[in-house]
């Protein structure tokens, strides 16, 4: 726990309707920094105001519940029920549950609907979306399909696909939805590797003819690629000296996205 919060003392001070001995725990259990991994009982009891006494039968208690650890002779440590609960702390929150804040930040500094995907062997399936309340509008479902060949949304995962997912993509036939569309497969294949170059993806009308994308890969703590993050808007609404900073935006978003899915551990 990197934070601590301040710990009043008394029983009645703003604690009406509550329990004192479970704020106590509560109070020691967030005493714990990096800088301050192991507690004396002493310090415990000059932060809670209490007697040494008090404050060790709640550390015992806590000891007890496995919440804590006594160390050899030291002070307190964090037990493993901590470690326990951050683990399902963490298989409860859902990639987009992470996501959802990111997009809308990314939505208000670009002005742009963005789009979550994932891709599932050799389809992309649209996991979450945010609209900016502009004159474009997503039209993707969360569940929905994507196309596969067109479109930073897809390519922007497609490109990070390991080689026998790309070869299977490539070694079928490839829909062509505009004139700009990747339909060809040596010519996607060259378009994928400038995309990992880069480390985006940048779509002009692949799709719609009048629609601009653009996409950046989110990574896991392995560094593997489990989504993607993007963003759209008409074509004639985005000169071209703004779009390096609509990629900026984008990049970053998914690094940010990137850091919360390595630290809770979703792949």
């Amino acid at each position: 726990m990197s934070g601590s919060r301040p710990v009043k003392s008394g029983v009645n001070q703003g604690r009406a309707g509550r329990n004192a001995t479970a704020d106590r725990a509560l109070d020691i259990l967030l005493m714990f920094r990096d800088d301050q991994l192991v507690l004396p009982a002493s310090e415990v009891a000059a932060r809670l105001g209490v007697a040494r006494s008090t404050a060790y039968r709640y550390l015992q208690s806590l000891t007890f519940n496995e919440f804590l650890e006594e160390t050899d002779g030291s002070g307190f440590r964090l037990g493993p029920r901590v470690v326990d609960l951050a683990r399902l702390a963490r298989k409860g929150v859902g990639l987009s549950d992470l996501a959802r804040p990111v997009m809308r930040r990314l939505v208000e500094r670009t002005g742009m609907p963005a789009l979550l995907t994932r891709r599932t062997a050799s389809t992309v399936v649209c996991l979450e979306r945010e609209d900016a309340g502009t004159g474009l509008r997503l039209s993707y479902e969360r569940g929905q399909v994507l196309s596969i060949n067109a479109g930073a949304a897809a390519l922007a995962l497609v490109a990070w696909a390991p080689k026998k997912d790309l070869d299977e993509i490539l070694a079928g036939p490839l829909p062509r939805y505009t004139d700009a569309t990747h339909a060809d497969p040596a010519a996607l294949r060259a378009h994928l590797a400038q995309i990992r170059d880069q480390g985006y993806a940048v779509g002009r009308g692949e799709l719609d003819p009048d629609v601009l994308g653009v996409g950046a890969p989110v990574r896991d703590a392995s560094g593997r690629v489990v989504a993607a993050l993007s963003v759209a808007a008409f074509s004639h609404r985005v000169p071209d000296q703004d779009i390096p900073s609509h990629i900026a935006a984008v990049c970053q978003a998914a690094d940010e996205l990137s850091a919360y899915v390595a630290r809770m551990e979703i792949g």
